[in-house]
């Protein structure tokens, strides 16, 4: 097992203003990569209610388990390496994988038994140093919809808020309230259910 504070500040971007960010940074195709996350709740949301969430992220033919629950100043982020074939056992509806992980789980009152599959998202992923950061610019696919955003990841946040608000202003990019992926993911879900539609844009 593994943890790590993430401090990181997020923000919506347009079509237009993700590929302009690109090219600011001189960032090359060669340089983004594909990565795809696979999300885990139970059928009535109970990680999501209390801010927390669960997901398989497959990167570089590896499996990770992480679970992320909110803190004072960020996430804490938890990972557990999956093997391939754990990954896929849990991918195909098996039970949520034994070890530290559960272990959290079950303290935060919640039977690992419930955890279900919910769906995956699709990233492409470019990263770049910035000021003592790493600046994240990705386009996500998820649920037949496509959106774009830069991440700002930083170890102080005072200063990293100051530099991420530069970085937009510097770039006329308007300040947008901005949820994290999966709840993004999990709103489309609940779109769909409720059978709403709308235009979307495939890569």
């Amino acid at each position: 097992m593994v943890q790590e504070l993430e401090i990181e500040f997020k923000n919506i971007l347009t079509e237009a203003e993700y590929h302009n960010l690109l090219s600011a940074f001189s960032i090359s195709p060669e340089q983004v990569n594909m990565q795809e996350n696979f999300y885990f709740d139970t059928p009535s949301f109970a990680l999501k209610e209390i801010g927390c969430a669960l997901r398989i992220r497959e990167k570089n033919a590896g499996y990770t388990l992480t679970l992320k629950q909110p803190v004072e100043k960020g996430l804490l982020e938890t990972h557990q390496t999956l093997s391939n074939e754990e990954a896929k056992s849990m991918l195909d509806g098996a039970s949520l994988i034994e070890g530290q992980i559960t272990d959290i789980i079950r303290d935060l009152s919640i039977d690992p038994l419930e955890i279900t599959f919910f769906g995956s998202l699709q990233t492409k992923r470019a990263e770049v140093k910035y000021k003592q950061g790493l600046l994240v610019l990705d386009a996500s696919y998820y649920l037949n919809h496509q959106d774009f955003e830069v991440e700002y990841e930083v170890t102080d946040e005072k200063i990293g808020h100051a530099r991420f608000l530069e970085l937009l202003s510097t770039h006329s990019i308007p300040v947008r309230k901005t949820e994290n992926k999966i709840r993004r993911f999990y709103n489309r879900k609940k779109q769909i259910l409720l059978g709403e539609n709308s235009n979307e844009n495939r890569f």
